[in-house]
């Protein structure tokens, strides 16, 4: 994911403000919380109904993954991407695409592939969505911004809500088909959201003496990497893993109150980092996720079930947030693409990982995301250690931010 940047908390967003942040909130909405997330609570759909194997439901999330990666890579190859309104929607209509083709067919090879190109369409949405709302709510509180995120959640909730009821009516066919057909709907709604073009001003920004911040950059980029691989395979099979030992709608409905607690959270641990410092909201908000990874594992009940949703909800976009801002703040060079890349690959490790230990059960994989988040949380107390929260800056943060 892309930073939220430090921005100017004394003015609020005009009129037109409004109309990018709804924008960009639906555009995130078709990128991460359908394109991207649908995939969970459709899982157990395929693997009772289309002959899904476990394995094979892991390589599929793996594919996406990937796409996700390489998506992300592409705009720092070519950064005059980031301002181009026609792959924008480009890309949205190539969500859209691919979730319509999944159930035309149930070839695995197929399903990688649009699995894959999936990844890549929302990866591109999202950083150049991020950057619009940046260009266009420079002036913004933060956790306006924030709220923009929120449409991540509220796209899980939405489509999650959807396939709850299709349990019912439909298959795993009718649920592909009307997450297409929601996305297109929010499309139209973000249709018109495009990145300023780049600026005159945009030179090379106020130069002073470097600050060495290498030993916390490392450190950070550190956890965020096993945050990546913890978090992702919660991420993939939490549904499925709920729905292995409690009714079937329950999963569903869990992934709903993931969503739910994630559209408010990018701006709620915003509004708090104003008081306290970010690595140590980092710390409890590491801590919260593995504990609600670790929850279903250890109970099966329903109230563990929902517990861990809302937990996991309120935590997985806030810590991506937080992460990316502290990025920003230690002025590493290209601290965003290092850190976006590092998240990555730890989300193509996660299913890869746990993928031999799942005709067991999802009870060991989400121990060890548990485990692996929790050792994320050690790095982030790590960095606690002298942590330079007054840095000089080394160039102008709207650029660092979108480097």
């Amino acid at each position: 994911m892309t930073a939220l940047a430090d921005r100017p908390t004394d003015s609020e967003p005009h009129r037109s403000g409004w109309a990018v942040l709804a924008a960009g909130a639906a555009a995130l909405a078709v990128a991460m919380g359908i394109g991207r997330f649908v995939y969970t609570p459709i899982l157990p759909l395929m693997h009772d109904q289309a002959g899904l194997s476990q394995s094979g439901g892991a390589t599929l999330a793996t594919a996406n993954y990937l796409g996700y990666l390489i998506g992300a890579l592409i705009p720092i190859v070519r950064p005059a991407l980031l301002k181009s309104g026609w792959l924008l929607r480009g890309s949205l209509l190539a969500v859209i695409g691919t979730l319509a083709l999944m159930p035309v067919t149930q070839s695995q090879p197929i399903w990688f592939g649009l699995r894959l190109i999936a990844g890549v369409a929302s990866a591109l949405v999202f950083v150049i969505a991020v950057s619009a709302l940046l260009d266009h709510l420079h002036g913004a509180a933060q956790h306006l911004v924030g709220w923009a995120f929120g449409g991540i959640g509220a796209g899980i909730a939405l489509s999650g809500l959807l396939v709850l009821v299709l349990r019912t009516v439909g298959s795993w066919r009718t649920g592909w088909w009307a997450s297409a057909a929601l996305a297109a709907l929010l499309t139209v709604l973000a249709w018109r959201l495009a990145p300023e073009p780049a600026s005159a001003k945009a030179g090379p920004g106020r130069m002073s003496e470097r600050p060495t911040t290498h030993r916390w950059f490392v450190t950070l980029l550190t956890g965020y990497t096993l945050e990546g691989v913890g978090y992702i395979i919660a991420g993939t099979f939490l549904v499925a893993a709920i729905g292995q030992t409690s009714p079937g709608w329950l999963g569903s409905g869990a992934w709903v109150l993931v969503g739910l607690a994630a559209v408010p959270a990018s701006a709620f641990w915003a509004a708090l980092s104003r008081r306290w410092s970010r690595p140590t909201l980092l710390i409890v908000m590491l801590f919260v996720q593995a504990v609600g990874i670790a929850l279903p594992a250890l109970s099966g009940g329903a109230a563990a079930a929902l517990v861990s949703a809302v937990l996991f909800g309120a935590t997985f976009l806030g810590v991506a947030s937080l992460v990316l801002a502290v990025g920003a703040h230690l002025r590493f060079p290209h601290a965003v693409a290092l850190l976006t890349t590092g998240y990555s690959v730890g989300q193509i490790a996660g299913p890869l990982l746990v993928s031999p230990l799942l005709h067991n059960g999802y009870r060991l994989p989400l121990l060890i995301a548990a485990a692996i988040v929790a050792a994320a949380t050690v790095a982030a107390a790590a960095l606690r250690v002298r942590f330079p929260h007054r840095v000089g800056p080394m160039v102008e943060p709207s650029r660092q931010a979108r480097s």
